[in-house]
């Protein structure tokens, strides 16, 4: 290993263990200070039932295995070990992994690892059926390790093993630290993939801070299809019905697939509408008959109508052209998605910090926004395009200073829209 990935581990260690010894619930969960057990286990409920869908895309088997990078103090190994006859986790904090040890005591097949934080060197090739990270990626301050992670995880996934993990996709990041770290492109994922001939089977939220993908490393034995490919039907990727907007955050169709082969990954299946293409982020596992599920994004700048939609393997027709019906985008809504205490997540609707966190949605024009909470204009410490393609923006702001604690009107002005809402100003703790 170089001398590069050798410091960035040791700055890695340095500040994660402080960040352990200070409180390891707020950094793991950023939810909040001083989480209590049930409190920090309950912040990845969501994260766990993402994690357990793609299990489907393993055969049933007994002696499963995973392997966690970036397991902290054991918060999702806790629950996922009940789906593996052996979970291992490693992370470049010992003070993180002091405390898996202690949370996951009475899990015998549970193991947690201190390690380098850039190499999976302990664990022989193809070890692992299973191999996830979590918010992980995003915190390392070199290109370098993550590339030397993403290798290692081709080298440990076992013949038709799968890895689902996060990386940052935003366009652009600031000076890398150990908080904020490298960004990772959706075709950088692409690329990477087809290097290593791994099935790039999902590449989801792209252009945010926390893009998801999934890999998988080829079987040996292929499943083979009992019939023809053939197009189902067409929805709506989010609502299932049969229409799809032209653009913002809805214009996403799901094909439903019959008799798909097991070949086809991101890199290799085109979807045309009209004969232009779209941009497919997922392929799902079997579903129910031999169905499965491939979602794309329409083109930019479709018309409206009822389009045919077709897909072709390596530049090959697949099978006969579908429809979709694709409509008029509605108006562009301002809306407020989100309230939180800038530091403090769990404190909903709430300040006690003087920050707060605001997510809006659909707003065209954010620089524009005029914002008061009870009648006194505020501050924008910065303001940051989470997902380009709702839109959402987050926006930080301070409360104006002298505010007294007690609930206070905030409003928000965009155009002709006002957004209202109440918020709770606390005492500072």
């Amino acid at each position: 290993m170089s001398d590069e990935p050798n410091g960035v581990s040791e700055r890695m260690r340095s500040d994660w263990n402080q960040r352990a010894r200070e409180d390891p619930h707020y950094y793991v969960a950023f939810g909040g200070r001083d989480q209590d057990e049930e409190t920090f286990l309950a912040t990845a409920a969501d994260v766990i039932r993402s994690l357990e869908a793609e299990l489907r895309r393993l055969p049933k088997a007994a002696d499963r295995s995973a392997l966690e990078i970036g397991c902290g103090p054991g918060r999702l190994m806790k629950p996922l070990s009940r789906h593996f006859s052996d979970i291992h986790g490693v992370d470049v904090s010992d003070e993180m992994i002091r405390l898996a040890r202690e949370r996951l005591r009475d899990i015998p097949h549970a193991h947690p690892h201190a390690t380098n934080g850039a190499s999976l060197a302990p664990f022989a090739d193809q070890s692992f059926d299973f191999v996830y990270s979590y918010a992980v990626f995003q915190h390392i301050p070199s290109r370098q390790v993550v590339l030397e992670y993403m290798h290692e995880i081709s080298r440990v996934l076992k013949p038709g093993g799968i890895f689902r993990g996060q990386f940052n996709g935003l366009p652009h990041s600031g000076a890398p630290d150990t908080w904020s770290g490298v960004t990772f492109s959706s075709e950088d994922i692409r690329a990477f993939t087809r290097e290593k001939r791994l099935q790039l089977l999902a590449l989801e939220d792209v252009r945010t801070q926390y893009m998801w993908t999934t890999w998988r490393r080829w079987p040996q034995h292929p499943i083979v299809q009992p019939g023809a490919p053939r197009i189902k039907g067409i929805t709506n990727a989010h609502s299932y019905e049969p229409v799809a907007p032209k653009r913002e955050r809805h214009a996403a169709i799901s094909v439903w697939m019959e008799n798909l082969p097991d070949e086809c990954d991101l890199n290799n299946l085109e979807v045309l509408v009209e004969g232009a293409p779209a941009d497919p982020y997922f392929i799902s596992w079997p579903i129910a008959e031999g169905v499965r599920q491939v979602n794309a994004w329409l083109p930019e700048g479709m018309r409206t109508g009822l389009l045919p939609v077709e897909l072709r393997l390596n530049g090959e027709r697949l099978c006969g052209p579908g429809t979709v019906r694709v409509i008029p985008a509605g108006p562009l809504v301002p809306r407020i998605i989100s309230i939180s205490d800038g530091f403090n997540l769990l404190e909903k609707n709430a300040s006690s910090s003087g920050i707060l966190k605001i997510q809006l949605e659909e707003i065209a024009s954010p620089d524009s926004l005029a914002i008061t909470i009870g009648d006194r204009p505020v501050d924008w410490l910065e303001i940051k395009c989470i997902d380009p393609r709702a839109p959402r923006h987050e926006l930080n702001l301070r409360v104006p200073d002298g505010l007294p604690p007690g609930r206070h009107r905030l409003l928000i002005q965009v155009g002709r829209w006002q957004i209202p809402a109440d918020i709770d100003i606390l005492p500072s703790n």
